[in-house]
């Protein structure tokens, strides 16, 4: 059984889509998972929601739990389902309550800065 490892990452974190940011966090966490690569999360609180809208896809993973999933709109386009969410995570990933990850590709980014 692959482990999963959850630790808050140094410095200050952000995540651009189509060049404008949409978040920026000195509070994010980075969540390994054996097999995967490392995915930084972001506390709600700190990302701009409003260019967030909720999907109806969600997906299981029996080591995290149900997640849901969102699509970012701004200006120049509509990138669905490429934010994902675990509302009501196992206890094993408790930490990333409340946070949001993103699907980097070309229109999105996740950097330190």
């Amino acid at each position: 059984m692959s482990s999963i490892r959850i630790h808050k990452v140094e410095g200050t974190w952000v995540v651009r889509s189509g060049g404008a940011v949409l978040g920026e966090s000195n509070q994010a966490l980075e969540l390994e998972e054996e097999g995967h690569s490392p995915v930084i999360y972001f506390p709600r609180a700190d990302i701009a929601m409003a260019f967030l809208d909720p999907g109806s896809k969600t997906s299981h993973c029996p080591k995290k739990g149900d997640a849901t999933y969102y699509s970012i709109a701004n200006k120049s386009s509509v990138s669905k389902n490429v934010v994902w969410s675990y509302e009501d995570p196992t206890e094993a990933v408790a930490a990333i309550k409340g946070y949001l990850a993103f699907h980097q590709g070309d229109s999105i980014k996740v950097e330190r800065i």
